[in-house]
């Protein structure tokens, strides 16, 4: 027998994200691919159409997704803590109908952006009483407030429209900051920043991430799940409240199919920047990237004259398609 000892085998063990290079890990993430699709989306419009890089163009882009981004940003939160909001284009339609409201009995500007912002925090409110109180499931809950609310827009406004608002309303939709740059990508901006601030850098944001990995765990470990969640719906509230202005600033006028579809874009974008369905994880820095691709995806069909049902369909498609691809991105990565 002889005295030699084999020399030890080292197989291939795979070195845990948190223990990679920060470089690394930007390399492979979702928003690292995101970021490239959004680059090769970019260059395939400049060579499709000959508008697409004129600077007007690209900041009239901007007007497909600011608005459905501003949503994202606290429907994203909210999926991470493990519920959804289907409502959102409904609170819209509510919002847009009372500034309206408020407009013909003679409301300036500043009280019309308060009607508005008050709209979207009651009907916030509300959907957070109804999941985070009476703990019903929130896709049911904002189902039945997203008929609701709409149903009262349209038991208003009927087959009517309400238009003369103010010029000084028109700024929020239709204003520059400067050159081409919009109110509504100045408050988009923003927006990404706070919501970046407060995911991200907060005690909150961490409370968020707790809820949506294990939400009994959470409770256990002293975080207050039911005002956390009853908060998350107020901001989507709010942010929704925020949309209508916008939206309704840009279009000059309210009827009630107003933002009807938006419920599938924005959790498209929320989707697509790489939060999970299920909750617990997920990112602000993606949900900006997706919300840019939606909208050069968006512009660019429109610079084609492509139908706004096919548009549908790819925003359908697109939907399932990047429900699927974050598992098997985890399942390429993991092998």
């Amino acid at each position: 027998m002889s005295d030699a000892t084999e020399a030890p085998t080292h197989t291939g063990r795979q070195i845990p994200d948190r223990l990679q290079n920060p470089l690394t890990r930007a390399l492979q993430s979702w928003e690292a691919l995101l970021l490239v699709v959004a680059v090769a989306i970019f260059i395939a419009n400049s060579m499709a159409s000959p508008y697409f890089l004129d600077p007007w163009n690209l900041s009239d882009a901007t007007f497909n997704f600011t608005e459905k981004a501003m949503i994202a940003f606290a429907m994203a939160l909210l999926i991470i803590s493990g519920e959804i909001d289907l409502s959102v284009g409904a609170i819209i339609a509510l919002a847009s109908t009372a500034m309206g409201l408020a407009m013909q009995a003679g409301a300036g500007t500043p009280v019309l952006v308060l009607v508005g912002l008050a709209t979207g925090l009651l009907c916030g409110a509300f959907n957070g009483l109804l999941v985070a109180r009476f703990g019903l499931p929130s896709i049911v809950v904002t189902i039945g407030t997203m008929s609701l609310f709409r149903g009262i827009s349209y038991i208003v406004l009927g087959d009517s429209a309400f238009t003369g608002y103010p010029s000084g309303f028109a700024w929020f939709g239709q204003g520059y900051v400067f050159w081409v740059i919009t109110v509504e990508l100045v408050i988009f901006t923003i927006a990404a920043i706070i919501f970046g601030i407060l995911l991200h850098r907060t005690n909150f944001g961490r409370m968020v991430y707790a809820i949506g990995n294990n939400a009994t765990a959470a409770r256990f470990s002293g975080i207050r799940v039911e005002r956390i969640k009853f908060t998350l719906f107020l901001l989507t509230g709010l942010m929704s409240g925020i949309a209508a202005i916008c939206l309704t600033s840009r279009l000059g006028s309210t009827r009630p199919s107003i933002a009807a579809g938006f419920e599938l874009e924005v959790v498209t974008i929320v989707v697509l920047g790489g939060v999970s369905i299920l909750g617990g994880s997920g990112s602000i820095p993606g949900v900006v990237i997706a919300a840019l691709v939606m909208g050069l995806v968006t512009f660019g069909l429109g610079l084609l004259n492509v139908p706004g049902i096919v548009m549908s369909i790819i925003m359908g498609l697109l939907l399932i398609g990047v429900i699927a691809l974050p598992r098997l991105w985890s399942m390429a990565r993991r092998r």
